[in-house]
């Protein structure tokens, strides 16, 4: 296994209310010095949960992505706070995005996303055995929750407001692991 690379020097260099863009100054075991920078938010990642209604219905929500300045389907998500455990938080946020809370929760995987420059994890948590519970979350507008079943993945591959890669590999575990027998 190679040897990581020593951080000489980490700054700071811009800060928005969410994240902050850091640069390294790394010497790698060679010698060589080169300068990095990555982008940091929460230190305690955040959870994608797959809300299951049923054996075959996976509740997504609609909600807006600015940064493709479109709604798009996808999972339910968000920040851990607080130090929380994962399973806590995705229990919070399907009762804040889609108004359930659930009695089983199995963390399936956790991923990264870009980890050449992004510095975050994602816990991706499957949830079952679901009852109503509506908790007031910071959405800046209610969410559009749609039922779909997971047996028309293939369909919703194709779906135009279905691209976000998280949630995608999220569905994938999620079959996978209930094909499974689990």
């Amino acid at each position: 296994m190679r040897k990581k690379p020593e951080i000489l020097n980490t700054e700071v260099v811009a800060s928005s209310r969410l994240f902050s863009i850091e640069q390294l100054e790394l010497q790698f075991s060679n010698g060589h010095i080169a300068h990095f920078e990555r982008l940091t938010g929460s230190p305690h990642g955040s959870v994608l949960i797959v809300p299951m209604l049923d054996n075959d219905t996976v509740l997504l929500i609609r909600e807006y992505a600015a940064g493709l300045h479109r709604y798009e389907l996808g999972l339910p998500k968000g920040r851990i706070e607080n130090a929380e455990p994962p399973l806590d938080a995705a229990n919070r946020e399907i009762m804040e995005e889609v108004g359930y809370a659930a009695r089983q929760l199995d963390l399936l995987r956790t991923v990264s996303l870009a980890p050449g420059y992004l510095g975050s994890k994602t816990h991706i948590v499957l949830a079952r055995d679901l009852y109503a519970d509506r908790r007031e979350g910071d959405e800046p507008e209610e969410l559009e929750v749609v039922p779909w079943p997971l047996s028309r993945f293939d369909e919703l591959l194709e779906h135009e407001e279905f691209t976000e890669a998280r949630s995608i590999a999220a569905l994938y575990l999620t079959r996978d692991f209930l094909r499974a027998g689990n």
